[in-house]
């Protein structure tokens, strides 16, 4: 499928989505969204985002999004929202009190404070930060990681994770028994437990 605003190329199972509107420093627009959405839906999970750059009000909210997040030491964090008399929005006003917490997230959007890649290390913002020159390859390393990972069992984490702000202990520790023993059934575990009992690393297939 050809993308106007994105560049979306997949190597070993490894799917890159770069934005790319250049004329507008990448910001979001409704057919950039909308690209992005049907790349991100057709490509594997999990999302790692990197940050190069200044992530501000859409660009952040993206950032927010992904599961793993590496930035440059350079990059600048803001919400950016309020200093235009907008409101919050691409899921931000969702992922970051869940992130920072209530207050954090209430006087980022109201200062519209400009967080550095540190800052935003310490806030849990951005998973990792590292030199300009060394972004693209550790994200790619990171991405490969996973993709050579069980994905599978990835998957069903990700959305136990998400799902435990909502649910009660014991909803919790049932949706979990369910997912092992789901887990259980699946080559990935098979190969992990002979890797382990052979003393080698594992090569799970996601299946």
């Amino acid at each position: 499928m050809g993308y106007q605003t994105i560049r979306v190329d997949t190597v070993d199972g490894v799917t890159t989505i770069t934005l790319h509107r250049p004329d507008a420093f990448n910001a979001l627009n409704l057919a950039l969204a909308k690209e992005l959405l049907q790349a991100v839906v057709r490509a594997p999970t999990p999302v790692v985002c990197a940050v190069n750059g200044v992530a501000a009000g859409g660009g952040l909210a993206l950032a927010l999004a992904g599961d793993l997040v590496g930035a440059a030491e350079s990059a600048r964090l803001t919400m950016a929202y309020s200093r235009i008399g907008a409101t919050p929005d691409g899921s931000s006003s969702y992922w970051l009190p869940r992130l920072v917490g209530v207050r954090r997230a209430v006087e980022l959007f109201y200062t519209n404070r400009v967080l550095t890649a540190p800052e935003a290390l310490e806030w849990g913002l951005v998973s990792r930060v590292v030199p300009d020159a060394e972004l693209s390859q550790t994200v790619g390393r990171l991405a490969r990681e996973l993709a050579d990972g069980p994905t599978l069992a990835l998957g069903r984490g990700k959305l136990l994770f998400h799902g435990s702000t909502t649910e009660s202990l014991e909803t919790q520790m049932e949706r979990e028994s369910q997912a092992i023993a789901e887990s259980g059934h699946t080559d990935d575990f098979a190969e992990g437990i002979r890797a382990f009992v052979e003393k080698r690393p594992p090569v799970f297939r996601g299946r």
